[in-house]
């Protein structure tokens, strides 16, 4: 696959107040992608732009690697055109 994807990516868990959003900022820089990340009722909401192995990249490191107080229930993947 090649080109640019967008996803929107939902993670669910003990996500909130566990500095899982600055985690995601500087993955999403190390792997030089665009979008946002925020909090809502339901968990922390990521939308991510850019080279499809770079959003599947961010995806594994936040189900894999989150940090130590985060405990990550759920994480789908939802692509955005």
């Amino acid at each position: 696959m090649s080109g640019r994807v967008r996803s929107l990516i939902r993670v669910e868990g003990i996500v909130q107040g566990v500095g899982f959003r600055p985690f995601v900022h500087g993955l999403a820089s190390r792997y030089g992608l665009a979008g946002l990340v925020g909090n809502d009722g339901g968990g922390v909401f990521i939308e991510a732009e850019g080279p499809p192995t770079a959003v599947a990249a961010l995806v594994e490191a936040v189900r894999e690697r989150a940090p130590a107080l985060a405990v990550v229930e759920r994480v789908s993947v939802t692509p955005v055109p």
